[in-house]
């Protein structure tokens, strides 16, 4: 997938002329990239349309104007761009009680060893990316998982008669959820895209 560059980042004003109308085009999409994955996981798989808006939504609220700090959004952002057979999730831990979510993410501090996207006959254990800062102990409530499926994944995903899923199999937090049809296609989108 291309990684977004300079001359496609709108300016503030130009921006908010099509705000609204992009904004809703990536909510629609989202519709179909967004898994929950037993009660208190989901995944929401990004792709460069998803960056762009979070980049120009950064610009926006942080009121970035300067070449440099936009040139770090996009490097931020393109990090998260899936590359050539890879796809891209954000990976919310939510509890709604405080002290739930706090027991839990200690709990599940593991969890980087037990998150897979199965595609057919494949299991790929999703890379969980240790962000600067982060405790190694304890996981955040917000991550980010890159699934380095390969070539052929997309034909596997657009085969219903093939199993696509993704699982967590960890102690602490065992659940399965099989990918939709929507999601299946989209994600073979993204493989297809050069």
């Amino acid at each position: 997938m291309k990684k977004i560059e300079r001359s496609e980042i709108l300016d503030l004003g130009a921006y908010e002329d099509v705000r609204e109308r992009f904004r809703r085009r990536i909510i629609d999409m989202k519709k179909h990239r967004r898994v929950a994955v037993g009660d208190h996981m989901t995944f929401i798989f990004e792709n460069r349309d998803t960056m762009l808006f979070q980049i120009q939504e950064m610009l926006r609220v942080e009121r970035i104007t300067s070449e440099k700090g936009i040139a770090h959004e996009i490097e931020t952002y393109n990090s998260m761009v899936p590359g050539d057979g890879e796809l891209f999730a954000t990976l919310m831990i939510e509890y709604a009680d405080r002290d739930e979510r706090h027991k839990m993410l200690n709990e599940l501090a593991g969890l980087r060893n037990h998150v897979w996207l199965i595609a057919g006959d494949r299991r790929v254990q999703g890379d969980i990316e240790l962000l600067p800062g982060e405790e190694e102990d304890r996981l955040p409530a917000v991550n980010y998982v890159r699934f380095e499926v390969g070539a052929g994944a997309a034909e596997v995903l657009r085969d219903a008669a093939q199993r696509a899923a993704l699982q967590v199999d960890h102690p602490a937090y065992e659940a399965s959820t099989d990918l939709p049809a929507e999601t299946r296609r989209s994600l073979a989108d993204d493989l297809d895209e050069p």
